[in-house]
């Protein structure tokens, strides 16, 4: 059985890092928990998708199944940022650390909607703010091997971007 080429690239081409670090930094270990488990996290991004995957139905099917494909996508961004929190010394939970205090991640992060053009504005905001955040983080982290996976990340991310510009530009306007 052959299987259908997909009609979006979910994924850069670009090959994924090794996941490794120079030395353990808690600094470092506490940025990628945020990139796990902060409000504006992989977690969050994977939680969201997946109800947006539940929710919709016929004439949104081909939504449906992009949010289905890019979550796939974000919990290999969730398991990268894992394995470096681990390797930076901390333990990788679903958390993320604010002013010496760590605080678990939440649903409550999560703008629920059930309007497609809400659903779709929210989800090009989210990657465009996880892009930022990245890209803050490859200005101060020093970490070659933090900053390779970084950069490989972000391809990831615009992929998603161009995918949620195409489908409001077909379904919303």
């Amino acid at each position: 059985m052959c299987e259908k080429k997909e009609k979006y690239q979910y994924m850069d081409e670009t090959s994924y890092p090794e996941i490794q670090v120079c030395r353990k930094n808690q600094d470092y270990a506490f940025a990628m928990l945020g990139n796990m488990g902060g409000c504006n996290s992989e977690m969050s991004a994977i939680s969201i998708y997946f109800y947006n995957s539940i929710i919709l139905e016929e004439p949104y099917e081909e939504i449906k199944r992009a949010f289905h494909k890019i979550s796939m996508v974000e919990m290999h961004h969730l398991n990268i940022f894992g394995r470096l929190s681990e390797k930076l010394g901390v333990e990788p939970r679903l958390w993320s650390v604010n002013h010496g205090r760590f605080a678990y991640w939440t649903p409550q992060f999560n703008k629920y909607s059930r309007k497609i053009d809400i659903l779709l504005k929210n989800a090009y905001k989210g990657e465009l703010d996880a892009i930022d955040k990245y890209t803050r983080q490859l200005s101060w982290i020093e970490d070659r091997h933090i900053q390779e996976n970084l950069e490989r990340i972000i391809l990831d991310e615009k992929c998603h971007l161009k995918i949620f510009e195409s489908l409001y530009e077909k379904y919303c306007e």
